[in-house]
């Protein structure tokens, strides 16, 4: 898929819209086996449940005063000793595989909750009580989609993301950066923006959503982390919202193009790219990921089996995006795919086969 293949007007127009409320999906058992195979279940001192017993809540508000979506929740005094130390402890396990020798330097400074989205999240500040330095982490439910959505990001993106389930309950760390509406608002179009090598870095996160099939990946729901370079800066698009992993139908909400929240990013992509660098920064991409793909192979294949057994969407959307990738690629076998996770198992097959036929190593082909 190309941002040039399609004029200005007709990006972002905010046709496609993904569906207001997905539906939660259970860890199924072989999913539960790979999360253990691999490090990712573990036994957790809080579950999610046990965070839902607070007392009352507060409005968060933002430093100019407004009102946040987010809550900041108290318990009664008997939960809160045992959720606090449980917390503390999750937090070791995250960073330090659970030495708890750090701990005493280590308080539970606040508890929000986000009654917002699917994923229903709790956001847990941790501080430092030697310096006030804080950091956060993330308890929600586990969803099926979001886990996959996870791992896939783990294994096929140049970013590494912790995370661990325990039954019901997922654990995420926090992933920094300036999200992406924020941007638009404050950074955009600031006169130290290197707006070519941002709108490079906006191609490559369109290309990378596209063939994983990461879907609703709207302005808010990533962040940009910003890093000093040699006299100007680098940009990294992150994902931090997986629960549209593979479950919408409409092939366009699969790229961020097509978002309107997201078009001052296409419009300054446009702008500063020729088609060219735009189908060289998207090979580039092509090529990152055929590299990742191989070097985690029979993980990702182990994944992509167990997703092809689950069902984390509804017949009607995988008829429907199957058959829009086929026609798109002119591929009848997209079109015969009658699951999510065989759907992006062929997708990847089939953006990827001319990149991995690069590479000396590896067939072009999965393992049937």
């Amino acid at each position: 898929m190309s941002l040039n293949t399609y004029q200005p007007p007709h990006l972002g127009s905010g046709n496609d819209k993904p569906s207001r409320k997905k539906p939660m999906f259970p860890v199924i058992e072989r999913l539960r086996a790979f999360l253990k195979h691999h490090g990712r279940e573990v036994r957790l001192p809080v579950a999610y449940r046990d965070l839902q017993r607070f007392t009352y809540s507060l409005p968060v508000k933002d430093k100019e005063g407004k009102d946040t979506m987010w809550e900041t929740v108290v318990y009664d005094m008997r939960e809160w000793d045992y959720i606090r130390e449980g917390l503390i402890r999750i937090y070791a396990i995250l960073k330090t595989e659970g030495d708890m020798s750090f701990s005493k330097h280590l308080d539970v400074a606040r508890i929000d909750f986000c009654a917002f989205g699917n994923s229903q999240p709790f956001r847990i500040r941790i501080v430092n009580k030697f310096n006030d330095n804080y950091d956060h982490y993330y308890i929600k439910i586990a969803d099926a989609s979001r886990i996959y959505g996870l791992e896939l990001e783990h294994l096929l993106s140049p970013n590494r993301i912790t995370f661990f389930t325990s039954r019901n309950t997922l654990v995420e760390e926090h992933i920094p950066g300036i999200p992406g509406d924020i941007f638009i608002q404050s950074y955009l179009d600031n006169s130290d923006t290197n707006k070519i090598r941002f709108a490079k870095e906006f191609v490559k996160f369109n290309e990378r959503c596209f063939v994983r099939l990461l879907g609703d990946m709207r302005s808010y729901n990533f962040v940009v982390d910003i890093t000093p370079d040699i006299e100007d800066f680098q940009y990294r698009i992150r994902a931090i919202d997986f629960d549209q992993q593979s479950y919408e139908g409409r092939k366009n909400l699969y790229l961020p193009q097509f978002f309107k929240e997201n078009n001052p990013f296409v419009q300054t992509t446009l702008k500063y790219l020729n088609s060219d660098s735009i189908a060289q920064y998207q090979t580039e991409e092509r090529t990152m990921m055929a590299f990742r793909l191989v070097s985690a192979r029979y993980r990702i294949k182990e994944l992509l089996d167990t997703m092809g057994r689950d069902q984390i969407s509804t017949p009607e959307k995988i008829h429907q995006l199957a058959g829009e990738l086929a026609e798109f690629h002119g591929n009848v076998a997209l079109g015969k795919t009658h699951t999510m996770g065989k759907l992006v198992k062929q997708h990847l097959k089939v953006c990827l086969r001319k990149n991995l036929l690069m590479i000396p190593r590896f067939q072009g082909r999965f393992e049937d």
